[in-house]
């Protein structure tokens, strides 16, 4: 009986406890009144911490009633040290201002992304600012965003014209890309050197190359959320930009100005617009004889609307239009436009410990591709998105954060695939979807488990993915890390994994001619599905080098992919054929296995990116093991960027790449090929054939090693009180690499990448 009465008054005791306690809860806003997102806030001679989230907005709960002292850092500005009193369940929300510190906290060691890593699991992610995407040679005067992608681990890139990017064995179709919460169905623009991202609108680009949490679905390898960020709330702001491939605008100030315990309104807008096809004729006539120019043309245009309240919450209404064009006379000629608008909120709520996060949007993509003499191939895809996210702060060492979504969305596709069949489809589809991910972190052990439920309800299918971060901190220096879970989407390309050159990509939501079987299983879904596996550890070096390795394995259970192998078409007349040469898909699986090794070097002046990878990627249909042509054994990156001068105002940059050979199909020979577009009525006695090319095996070959050397230099110049001028030189492929491109067999003749391109930009900033 004594024990049961000192439980229950221990019981009671501990409930009292919890019960006098209470939450400190925050918003950090840098110089130009954007929330600082990574600012580190420590409560002084206590274990209580916070760390600013992307909103600026830091929450420590359950503290004990007291008067407290709190410690605010964040690298660029000073530190500040903020009394606080803590004597009810639900405080009020702290709003603190930063300046700029006239002895940067670079010089500090203070490492923001370290601690970070300390507290997160961190597993096959890349967290980039435009501050770090600048320190790339500066292509065509602007560095992008997808340039840096191209030196992240386990990341291949297959070309300068009409490259793609293939994350640790997935396809493209594979990789998600949001901007603010935003599918991006097409982020890349057709010469690679650019993305539809302005650098100088992006606040934060987190990149997971495999092994991501419940909160993400819908992909089967890799996710890149994409942050962007308000207006200018104090002063209404500029930057003019042109350079010998584009020119560039961006606007941004305050609709209506700040005022302390009020409202605030901003606005920014960001238009570029490229004319290389134009300036290609004179200062790059040497790379097209014919006087045409460079095919490559493309436009973006962004603007958002950011509202916040008194105590935190935030409303954000942006809107995008981007579009591309590449037209290689009598050959082809393709276009996209992607255009969309959404909103996404912040809600601050007076219980203290939640946030809530919403977002609404709608979003189109079209594309067209006409081959010379032959039928033009479209393509669509649209619809809305809405969805709800709950971060709920139970203790210092419990997060939990759960949300559901629901994506409506509409394909159209018609297209002819590379034997002449016209592939059609028209489908509406729904996905939701809910998850829960829950954080434990008691400064040691971190485990992140989490399960995402995705219901495809049009295809009849539910699809439970559970996920599992782990990481352990040795000490202040080690850390072991480690992943894995499993993956789905419905969505799919007409691009195929065995084409070097995939500049039309339609998609289709479901495919209504699959194989009855595969490898002697009957096919039972129509997803594609994919597990991953990943080990690794980070060692913090010194104050200054950190190396993290990660070895991966993806398990790519089922892929849907055009059937190159269709020889009749599915119907009655052909019953008697294999389904593998008939149906209009056919099933595959497949195999990524590798690591990656990335080694950093960061100080006031020096940064230093080393980036190895090696992995094996295999493919396997029902008539054979092959490797895709993405499949690059060896991929080496460096970028060294370096700021010099009294002021540090100029700025030298240095990236090389190397990448051992893709491989490929050898011709074995040539025959007649007839077209058969108008089926029986075919006049095969009069009709004069194609050259058809006979091809090895898949993978019979590799293409020689891909390498090039890229440079930059910058420098600033104060010419007004307000007022900032940039100029910058920059020299792609310094030592003129042919690096090829395609072989057009036919005409026996060679195509190589871009040669060495020399630019020029200016910047004006006011």
């Amino acid at each position: 009986m004594k024990r049961i009465i000192s439980f229950l008054s221990f019981f009671f005791l501990h409930i009292i406890i919890i019960a006098q306690t209470g939450t400190i809860r925050g918003m950090i806003y840098d110089e130009v009144l954007e929330p600082a997102m990574g600012a580190s806030v420590i409560v002084k001679n206590s274990s209580f911490y916070g760390v600013s989230d992307f909103n600026g907005v830091f929450i420590i709960p359950n503290l004990p009633f007291g008067d407290y002292a709190l410690e605010v850092s964040y690298i660029g500005y000073a530190t500040q040290n903020i009394n606080f009193s803590v004597q009810s369940k639900n405080s009020d929300l702290i709003k603190i201002f930063l300046k700029e510190s006239a002895t940067q906290l670079d010089d500090i060691k203070i490492n923001v992304e370290r601690q970070e890593r300390k507290n997160d699991v961190s597993v096959s992610v890349v967290k980039l600012t435009s501050k770090t995407i600048n320190k790339l040679p500066s292509i065509g005067g602007e560095p992008d965003v997808a340039q840096f992608l191209q030196i992240l681990p386990g990341v291949v890139f297959t070309g300068d014209q009409g490259g793609q990017l293939y994350i640790r064995g997935g396809a493209p179709i594979h990789n998600k890309v949001l901007l603010d919460g935003m599918t991006i169905y097409s982020p890349f623009h057709s010469i690679g050197f650019f993305s539809v991202f302005d650098t100088d609108l992006i606040k934060k680009a987190d990149v997971y190359t495999g092994g991501f949490g419940a909160e993400y679905g819908g992909r089967i390898s890799s996710i890149m959320d994409i942050q962007t960020r308000d207006g200018n709330k104090k002063k209404l702001s500029s930057k003019l930009s042109a350079n010998t491939f584009a020119s560039k605008l961006l606007i941004e100030g305050p609709i209506f100005k700040y005022q302390d315990g009020g409202t605030s309104g901003s606005f920014i807008f960001s238009g570029k617009k490229s004319y290389l096809n134009q300036t290609s004729k004179s200062i790059y006539s040497y790379i097209d004889t014919t006087g045409v120019g460079l095919p490559y043309k493309f436009s973006d245009f962004y603007c958002k609307l950011s509202f916040s309240s008194p105590n935190g919450s935030k409303v954000n209404i942006y809107g995008f239009n981007f579009n591309d064009n590449v037209n290689y006379i009598d050959v082809t000629e393709m276009g996209w436009l992607t255009y969309g608008f959404g909103t996404n909120i912040l809600l601050v709520p007076a219980s203290a410990k939640m946030l809530v996060e919403g977002k609404l949007s709608y979003s189109k993509y079209d594309v067209s591709q006409q081959d010379f003499e032959q039928p033009l191939n479209t393509s669509s895809i649209g619809g809305y998105n809405i969805g709800l996210n709950f971060s709920y702060f139970i203790s210092q060492e419990h997060k939990v954060k759960y949300g559901a979504e629901i994506l409506g969305q509409s394909t159209l596709l018609e297209f002819r695939n590379s034997i002449g069949t016209l592939v059609t489809s028209d489908d509406n589809y729904d996905v939701f979807s809910g998850y829960v991910d829950y954080k434990y972190n008691n400064t040691r052990l971190i485990v992140n488990p989490g399960l995402r439920i995705q219901s495809y309800t049009s295809m009849g299918e539910v699809s439970l993915e559970p996920r599992l971060g782990l990481k352990y901190n040795l000490n202040e220096k080690f850390r072991i890390k480690a992943s894995c879970g499993i993956f789905s989407q419905n969505l799919l390309s007409t691009s195929s994994e065995r084409d070097v050159v995939n500049l039309f990509s339609g998609f289709l939501s479901s495919p209504n001619s699959l194989p009855a079987d595969f490898q002697g299983n009957e096919v039972q879904s129509y997803l594609q599905k994919s597990n991953h596996y990943i080990l690794g550890f980070e060692y913090d070096v010194n104050d200054y080098l950190d190396f993290n390795i990660e070895g991966y394995v993806k398990n790519f259970s089922q892929l849907i992919a055009e059937n190159k192998n269709r020889l009749f078409p599915d119907n009655l007349d052909s019953q008697d054929e294999p389904d593998y040469l008939k149906k209009a898909f056919i099933v595959e699986s497949g195999l990524a296995s590798g690591f990656d090794v990335l080694l950093k070097y960061a100080n006031d002046r020096l940064n230093i990116w080393s980036v190895y990878s090696f992995g094996i990627v295999e493919r396997q249909d029902e008539i054979q093991v092959y490797y895709p042509h993405y499949d690059r054994r060896h991929n080496f990156n460096f970028l060294c960027s370096y700021l010099f001068g009294h002021k540090k105002d100029f700025e030298f940059s240095i990236r090389w790449n190397y990448g051992s050979g893709f491989p490929f199909m050898k011709t074995q020979g040539y025959y007649e090929q007839l077209n058969l577009n108008n089926g029986l009525n075919t006049d095969f006695n009069t009709q004069n054939g194609d050259l058809g090319v006979m091809y090895s095996g898949l993978a019979s070959g590799r293409l020689p090693s891909y390498h090039r050397l890229d440079m930059s230099l910058k420098k600033s110049h104060n010419i007004f009180q307000t007022a900032t001028l940039e100029w910058s030189i920059g020299v792609t492929n310094i030592y003129n690499r042919e690096n090829i491109f395609y072989y057009n067999r036919v005409e026996a003749q060679r195509v190589n990448q871009l040669p060495i391109l020399p630019s020029l930009g200016l910047k004006f900033i006011f």
